[in-house]
C-alpha cells in the first residue's frame, strides 16, 4: 500500500467528547448517494462489484459465518461542532454494492465533484460511515489490532477496533414510507443510539472484553481516509482492565479472520507506527490526541 493510504482529513473534531444525548441524527433518502450523470461511470459499478465478488469468493468460502454483503449509513455532512456541545449528523442509506462500485472503484476519483463542500464533493460515492474505538486501558495503553491477510482492505495494517453500524439492528432495511414515518417518530433517535451501541458491539466482538469492563463511549469526531474518501466515526472508551488482561481476553475470543494480533501501545509507540495505520485510523488517533490536549490529561 502506498503512502497515500495513510493520508487523512478531519471532517469533524469533538475533543470535549460527546455522550449519546449530545449526538443527533437527521436520517432520510435526501442524504443517499446521488447517481452520477455519466452513464458509463454508473455502469462500471456493476462491473467492479462482479470482479470483487470473484476475488472475495475464496475468502468467504473459508469462513461461511462471514458475509461480504452489508448495508450501512451513508454520511452526507454534519451540523454543529464541539463548541455547541452537540452535533447533528446527516445520514442516508448505502450498501455493499455501492461501496465497492464507487469508493473501491479504480475510477473512484471520477465520481468526485470539484467542490470545497465535502457533501457535494462526495455526493456520487457511497461514503459508508465506519466506526472505530480508541480503547484506553487502566495502565494508559491504547488497543490496536493487526488486520489479517484475509481482509479486503489494508491487510496487515494496524487498526483500532471497529467496523460499521448496522441499520438492521434498529429494524431498518430501507427508508420508511411517509405513513410509516409518521408512526415512527423515534427512528432518528434509534439511528443515533445505534452509532453508540454499534461501536460497543464491535469492541466486545473484536477484542473479547466483556461489556462490564467498558465505559460509555464518547464521540470524538469523524476522520476521512483520503484514499477512496472513506469516513469513520471515532469514539473514546475507557477500559477498567490492565493491558495484559485485555490481551488474555483477546487470546480466547479472536477467530483470526479479521485480525491476527492485539497490541497494547503507548501514545508514543502509536506515533512511531503511524505509517502502519490506514488514513482514517491515523486520523482517529489525531482526534484522540486533540481530546487529550483539550482536557489537559
Amino acid at each position: 500500500m502506498n503512502a497515500s493510504g495513510s493520508a487523512y482529513n478531519l471532517l469533524l473534531s469533538c475533543p470535549l467528547g460527546l455522550s449519546p444525548s449530545q449526538v443527533f441524527v437527521d436520517f432520510g433518502p435526501s442524504y443517499d448517494r446521488i447517481q452520477h450523470p455519466d452513464d458509463n461511470l454508473e455502469k462500471s459499478i456493476s462491473e467492479v462489484k462482479k470482479l470483487h465478488r470473484v476475488i472475495c469468493q475464496d475468502l468467504v468460502s473459508k469462513d461461511p459465518g462471514k458475509s461480504i454483503n452489508y448495508s450501512g449509513f451513508k454520511l452526507k455532512d454534519m451540523e454543529g461542532s464541539y463548541s455547541d456541545n452537540s452535533v447533528c449528523l446527516n445520514l442516508g442509506l448505502t450498501d455493499y454494492r455501492a461501496f465497492v462500485g464507487t469508493n473501491l472503484n479504480p475510477l473512484w476519483e471520477k465520481f468526485l465533484v470539484p467542490s470545497g463542500d465535502e457533501a457535494i464533493r462526495c455526493q456520487h460515492v457511497a461514503s459508508p460511515l465506519g466506526n472505530g474505538a480508541i480503547v484506553e486501558t487502566l495502565d494508559k495503553k491504547i488497543i490496536l489490532l493487526q488486520r489479517s491477510s484475509k481482509v479486503g482492505e489494508f491487510p496487515g495494517f494496524l487498526v483500532f477496533p471497529g467496523g460499521h453500524s448496522e441499520p438492521k439492528e434498529v429494524g431498518i432495511s430501507g427508508h420508511p414510507t411517509k405513513g410509516i414515518s409518521e408512526c415512527c417518530n423515534n427512528l432518528k433517535e434509534k439511528v443515533a443510539a445505534e452509532m453508540f451501541d454499534g461501536i460497543i458491539r464491535e469492541v466486545v466482538e473484536e477484542i473479547g472484553v466483556p461489556l462490564r469492563h467498558l465505559g460509555e463511549p464518547q464521540f470524538i469526531g469523524i476522520s476521512q481516509r483520503l484514499l477512496n474518501v472513506r469516513p469513520t466515526a471515532f469514539f473514546f472508551l475507557r477500559c477498567n482492565l490492565h493491558s495484559g488482561e485485555v490481551e488474555e481476553f483477546y487470546s480466547k475470543a479472536q477467530d483470526g479472520f479479521e485480525s491476527t494480533q492485539l497490541y497494547a501501545m503507548s501514545r508514543e509507540e502509536i506515533e512511531e507506527n503511524r505509517t502502519r495505520l490506514p488514513g482514517c485510523h491515523s486520523g482517529g488517533f489525531t482526534l484522540y490526541e486533540q481530546m487529550v490536549a483539550f482536557h489537559g490529561t
